[in-house]
């Protein structure tokens, strides 16, 4: 009796086994999200200082540096992102090697769109000491273009300007202003 009732336990477990083994169907990208929570980022960096180059001919050009106490990689999300919860100072530079600096309070990279936002006392100074404050600002990498719907102060070589709302390229060549305010020339 001890020998059937062993048989039957040995035959049991088998099948069962059999059944977890062939029922397993497992999406690669479902076995890496196996312990990390959606709304957790996938990875964290401090003190993280980027280097973005490019190469010319025999040289190497540095064309942006961006310095970060914090970034979370929020790249397991389906609308990824990355999160700079501390803030950034990115300093970009032209074909020249002219430096323009751009610093926020917080500032968050959407992957799929190359657009950045800016918040908390954005501040752009150019090579010419030329400063842009606002709140918040967005940038579109692959556009090359600068926008905002918040009130603004340009303090230019020229005079300042305020206002609320613009569009512009990176450059502020094209500058379109939504509302207008402060002291400005109109070229005729």
């Amino acid at each position: 009796m001890k020998l059937r009732n062993s048989h039957i336990i040995k035959n049991l477990v088998t099948v069962l086994a059999v059944t977890l083994f062939f029922s397993c169907e497992n999406d690669f990208s479902d076995v890496q999200k196996v312990g990390i929570l959606q709304n957790q980022p996938i990875g964290e960096a401090e003190n993280i200082d980027l280097k973005y180059t490019e190469f010319i001919e025999d040289s190497v050009r540095l064309k942006a540096n961006l310095i970060s106490p914090k970034m979370l990689d929020y790249s397991n999300r389906d609308f990824a992102f990355s999160e700079f919860p501390k803030g950034i100072v990115l300093k970009v530079y032209d074909d020249q090697g002219k430096m323009t600096t751009i610093t926020s309070r917080y500032a968050i990279f959407y992957t799929d769109t190359d657009i950045i936002d800016l918040r908390g006392n954005v501040t752009i100074t150019t090579h010419q000491n030329e400063k842009l404050v606002t709140e918040q600002l967005y940038y579109n990498e692959k556009l090359e273009w600068v926008f905002t719907n918040e009130p603004w102060v340009f303090n230019r070589i020229e005079g300042p300007l305020h206002g609320v709302g613009f569009d512009s390229d990176k450059d502020f060549k094209n500058f379109q202003m939504l509302e207008m305010g402060g002291d400005f020339e109109l070229d005729n």
